[in-house]
């Protein structure tokens, strides 16, 4: 069940949240298929949405996702080698987004340097 301070406030609110959560839990959560990670793309960007926990990546595996299931990665390897993986496909990192909702568009390198502030 999900708690439902995720469900209110701004999408800022929720990254906040979701690098300290990220950082206690020492894991990223993403959706996959068969095919592999999910992709989304807003107006602007191309990116890989995140979530810090699985509970809340499964509210947006509806519709088209349905058939997604979350998967947690160790924070370290996301560190070592997704970051670079985005960076070198020109990839950015959704945080948290909700149905209804991008959630923020960070640069991956970005997102990692937040990661490792104490």
């Amino acid at each position: 069940m999900v708690d439902e301070q995720w469900l209110s406030g701004t999408a800022q609110s929720r990254v906040d949240k979701s690098l300290a959560r990220i950082r206690e839990q020492q894991s990223v959560w993403i959706l996959t298929d068969e095919h592999g990670c999910v992709m989304l793309t807003t107006e602007d960007e191309e990116g890989v949405p995140v979530w810090p926990q699985g509970d809340l990546a499964a509210l947006w595996a509806t519709d088209e996702w349905a058939h997604c299931e979350p998967l947690a990665i160790s924070l370290k390897d996301w560190l070592e080698k997704w970051t670079g993986g985005m960076l070198q496909d020109d990839l950015m990192v959704m945080v948290c987004p909700l149905p209804g909702e991008d959630g923020e568009v960070l640069d991956p390198e970005d997102f990692a340097q937040q990661l490792t502030k104490a």
